[in-house]
């Protein structure tokens, strides 16, 4: 039977995972953004494909280093999930 608490329990381990994910793909790109917009400044270069280019080249290059682990981690939690809800119904 599926009880609040294991719904809540369900809920966090799904934006635990979410958040993971985001982290290891959006971050890097962040971190390009910030140091594109330091060196923008500091020479006063506001080309729009400057700032677009690295960002995009990092978050492409961090998805196809990390797309095995994170096809992983989704699988596991597919499985995980399955399994929990074979476990609900008995």
């Amino acid at each position: 039977m599926l009880t609040p608490d294991l719904a809540a329990n369900l809920a966090i381990d799904a934006l635990r995972l979410v958040l993971l994910i985001v982290f290891v793909l959006i971050v890097p790109g962040l971190l390009t953004g910030v140091l594109v917009s330091l060196f923008q400044a500091a020479t006063q270069i506001n080309e729009q494909t400057m700032s677009f280019l690295p960002r995009l080249m990092v978050t492409l290059l961090a998805l196809a280093l990390a797309g095995h682990w994170v096809a992983d981690r989704l699988m596991h939690y597919t499985v995980e999930i399955f399994t929990r809800a074979a476990q609900l119904v008995g």
